[in-house]
């Protein structure tokens, strides 16, 4: 058995902007019918939050779920939690026309901090960035590529990509980013 690696082991760049890749991070594609009682509860079941609200997401200890369309969730937790919150879903949900995948292996995500954040996104991203505030999610896309972020803090904004993608998305951060590029 092959030992798990991140999309870019980690890999950080201190602009005016820090952007850091975070990792492994266990992520689950959750799609059904987000009105159902039964899967509100086996989301809060699982991860220990409450259904999130069209375009919001609700993290707690690590763990969190992330409205990505009328039909589809992104919840997060520990990597090494991914397969077993699976078998868990599938088992809570039953009958219920469902979907529950492990994507962890697909994603790459990136923490970028600074006082500036929302100034390098901005470039990059067709969000209002002025607007944005904790508690959204935006699943959209930076620059050429789809990416879903979220202000994971004041200061910090906490960004998915497919990993194949991974090294062009840390480029264009990091770019964006660089000391000098500074907006005011």
């Amino acid at each position: 058995m092959s030992n798990a690696v991140s999309a870019l082991q980690g890999v950080s760049s201190a602009g005016y902007v820090g952007v850091r890749e975070m990792g492994l991070q266990g992520m689950i594609t959750l799609r059904g019918d987000l009105s159902l009682a039964k899967i509100a509860k086996a989301v809060k079941s699982a991860v220990g939050v409450d259904m999130p609200a069209q375009r919001g997401i609700n993290l707690k200890d690590g763990k969190g779920a992330a409205w990505m369309s009328p039909d589809e969730l992104l919840l997060m937790m520990a990597y090494q939690d991914a397969e077993a919150t699976v078998a868990k879903l599938q088992k809570a949900l039953g009958n219920t026309h469902s979907l529950v995948v492990n994507v962890s292996d697909a994603r790459a995500v990136f923490t970028l901090t600074g006082e500036r954040v929302r100034e390098v996104v901005a470039k990059l991203a067709p969000v209002d960035m002025a607007t944005f505030t904790t508690g959204e999610i935006r699943r959209t896309r930076l620059a050429q590529v789809p990416a879903a972020f979220w202000m994971s803090g004041g200061d910090e904004i906490t960004l998915v990509v497919f990993r194949s993608v991974a090294q062009y998305a840390f480029d264009l951060l990091t770019t964006a980013a660089a000391k000098g590029g500074e907006v005011w």
